[in-house]
């Protein structure tokens, strides 16, 4: 049985995160709650053209605790540093998994290469929570370059799909999860026609990063856009009326209370002053190494 459209959401209003990052948050359990778990925002930062320049752009030190955070680059260079001692520099088709759990100090600039050169920039931020027995785990850090992702032609000529974490057509994604979780890139040529095999009882969205593409035969949508989809069913038809680049995301839900304040996500408010009063207290790391 085919998933049920339950919605389209999108934004158009873009707001600035430090001076790096033109965000349009397209999804947020702030305004979907339950109905996006496991999955809590996503960040669609471009597209956007940056001059060069000898200033380092970008967001500085700042805490997360109680989830992941899923950067994918798909144009420009991003420098990430925290305080487990990690880091590096990502560009595009690279992805950077980082379990803030327990606590983590966090900066991310424009690499040095990048802001010299100037050039056009886009990537996404996908925020995912953690159950209750794993959010005061230790942080911890995936660097996911391009060439560890493996890629798998889709039916029909219709393209191609990077795995990042999960699996499709027999290919697994080298991302580690706490709980099943599918992250497909997915790169769909211009008329073309794909039925995707989506887990019965998973949350499901098809976020359009670029292109426009017809969901199921009814519901439409274009760039910075999410199709979501009922748990119940286990496929979805999408026709691209163009190129397009779809970013599809599955996974199983966490049915556990979300309280959330900025950069914190945990199960109650009690836990949510906690955080606020380790970190004010020093109990987070206070330098990035």
């Amino acid at each position: 049985m085919t998933k049920k459209v339950l919605g389209r959401y999108g934004n158009n209003q873009r707001h600035w995160v430090g001076d790096g990052f033109p965000v349009r948050s397209l999804f947020s359990y702030n305004t979907l709650g339950q109905h996006i778990s496991p999955f809590l925002l996503l960040d669609y930062a471009g597209p956007h053209y940056f001059e060069p320049t000898e200033t380092r752009r970008g967001v500085g030190q700042h805490p997360h605790r109680g989830f992941e955070t899923v950067t994918i680059v798909y144009d420009g260079e991003v420098e990430h540093k925290d305080s487990t001692g990690h880091g590096g520099v990502i560009g595009p088709g690279d992805v950077q998994w980082m379990t803030a759990a327990g606590g983590i100090l966090h900066e991310e600039y424009h690499s040095p290469g990048f802001a010299k050169s100037g050039g056009p920039f886009r990537m996404v931020q996908l925020w995912v929570n953690l159950p209750a027995k794993d959010k005061t785990a230790p942080g911890g850090y995936q660097s996911i370059v391009s060439a560890d992702i493996p890629v798998v032609e889709l039916p029909s000529a219709a393209g191609k799909a990077r795995i990042i974490a999960g699996e499709l057509l027999g290919a697994k994604g080298p991302a580690r999860t706490f709980t099943p979780i599918n992250v497909w890139d997915v790169r769909l040529n211009s008329d073309a026609d794909l039925t995707l095999d989506l887990p019965e009882d998973h949350t499901a969205m098809l976020v359009v990063l670029s292109g426009h593409v017809t969901v199921n035969d009814s519901q439409q949508a274009g760039e910075a856009e999410v199709v979501l989809l009922d748990r119940d069913g286990s496929g979805a038809a999408v026709h691209a009326d163009g190129d397009a680049t779809l970013l599809v995301l599955t996974g199983e839900p966490i049915d556990e209370p979300i309280a959330g304040y900025g950069p914190f996500v945990m199960n109650s408010e009690a836990e949510i002053k906690q955080a606020i009063d380790d970190f004010n207290n020093g109990r987070f790391a206070q330098t990035v190494a």
